[in-house]
């Protein structure tokens, strides 16, 4: 029997690199200053959560896929060492698990991070209305394509190199699809219900429903749950 834990991921901004003031500064436009700060408090104590869910698991039968890593071996610990010494908590929890015996695998395709990275920049960056629209549209008409391109190639990716008896890790951005394209023989487990995480993301944006934002906002920072 092969078994996955899913960690359906919520990104801080030491893991955005230098889009980061810039996808700060629009979110707050969207969800209003008060509520976005309220977010940043909340992904905090979400990733206090995963870190003390992960402290209890014998890291030594681990194998860790994780989103936007496209290499492994030392090349890839070297990517994980500089994300985490920049403050990202994922990479924290990842090298503190390598350090204890956990092994990290090439997760994902470079050109299709690469494809991504330079849409959500261009979006990120644009000041005229004009420009804010076409990067908008252009990034919306690839996000679904370059996402299941994506979500095919982790996939696959774990179907092939999980083996029996394995425990993997897949530390992976909410709105991805990858459970359903999972070999049927991996048990998966998922550390927070994806569904719920993204519920979480549209009340955030949204701003509707108060009383279904604090629902949701409470089972993310729940250690039960």
């Amino acid at each position: 029997m092969r078994k996955l834990l899913y960690v359906p991921i919520i990104h801080v901004d030491s893991d955005l690199g230098s889009i980061a003031p810039a996808i700060d500064k629009r979110s707050t436009q969207i969800c209003g200053k008060e509520r976005w700060e309220r977010h940043k408090q909340i992904v905090s104590t979400f990733w206090d959560n995963i870190e003390e869910y992960f402290k209890k698991q014998d890291a030594g039968n681990l194998k860790i896929y994780q989103d936007g890593l496209m290499a492994d071996g030392e090349l890839g610990q070297k990517i994980i060492e500089e994300g985490a010494q920049k403050g990202s908590r994922n990479y924290r929890i990842v090298l503190e698990l390598i350090r204890r015996g956990a092994e990290i695998r090439k997760t994902e395709d470079v050109a299709l991070l690469k494809e991504e990275y330079n849409r959500i920049l261009k979006l990120a960056q644009s000041k005229s209305l004009w420009e804010r629209t076409t990067a908008y549209i252009g990034y919306r008409f690839h996000k679904g394509r370059l996402m299941m391109k994506r979500d095919k190639f982790i996939a696959g990716t774990i179907n092939q190199t999980l083996k029996e008896e394995e425990i993997g890790v897949l530390f992976i951005g909410a709105y991805h699809d990858v459970i359903p394209l999972l070999a049927d023989d991996i048990a998966i487990e998922e550390v927070k219900k994806t569904e719920k995480v993204r519920e979480y993301f549209k009340m955030l944006i949204s701003g509707g429903d108060k009383e279904r934002f604090d629902e949701l906002a409470e089972y993310l920072v729940d250690r039960g749950q």
